[in-house]
Parts: C-alpha cells; structure tokens; sequence
C-alpha cells in the first residue's frame, strides 16, 4: 500500500519528510546506512512496536522496547550506544515519537525510513 500511495501521489514525499521532520526532527536513515552505524559496534536497533507484532516477526538483533513502555524502560538504553529505531513502514509514528523522547532523555537516537515489513521483504535477516 505505502508503494502504491509513493507512485500516485507525488507529494507524498514531501509532506512525509515534513510532517517527521517536525515530529523528531531527524532525517530518517536507510537500510546502507544502518548498516554502516552497526558496522561501527556502537548502535542498538530497537523494535518499538508493540510485543505481540515483535514477537510475530523482528529484524534479527534488535531488542523490544514497545513505544507505551519507552518511558518506563529507559534505563534498558545505553547512554553510550546510538539508538535506531523502528516500527511498522514508513508512515509509523512509533519511532519518530521514540526518536524524540530518546533524545529527550540524553540519547543519541535516529529512525529507519522503512519498517520491518520493508526490512523482511528487502530479504534482510529477521527472527
């Protein structure tokens, strides 16, 4: 649906980007690039969907910290890892809403522009 939504609407991109932007204010980072932050050692891919839909299926190494319990949880957070986190696809609200209260709370945190449904299809490794 969200390909779909990307080809017929030509402003989707745009309204997208400022609409997120406004919400964590970060640009959302690509799967390469995601792989280069994980490269270094130092980042910690969170899942904050809720437990049931991290339990149906998660990109492989990524921990749960759904977005309801973020606040109660936060001690789970290294202050020394780069937080990057992910939901549903790219029109989830979840991780821009964790990016902004991670960083909020003094942690170095960003979000994935896709999801873990984009995360399984691009064939990436899940569990």
């Amino acid at each position: 649906m969200a390909g779909l939504a990307r080809t017929h609407i030509a402003d989707l991109a745009a309204l997208t980007e400022a609409f997120f932007g406004e919400v964590d204010g970060a640009r959302a980072i690509s799967f390469a690039e995601f792989d280069e932050l994980a490269a270094a050692g130092d980042t910690l891919l969170v899942d904050v969907r809720p437990a049931e839909e991290y339990a149906a299926g998660h990109a492989e190494g990524a921990i749960n910290i759904p977005l309801a319990e973020l606040d109660e949880r936060l001690g789970e957070v290294p202050v020394d890892k780069r937080v990057v986190a992910y939901c549903r696809g790219p029109f989830c609200v979840f991780a821009a809403t964790a990016v902004t209260r991670l960083r909020e709370a003094g942690r170095a945190a960003v979000r994935m522009e896709e999801g873990y449904p984009e995360w399984r299809e691009a064939g990436r490794p899940v569990a």
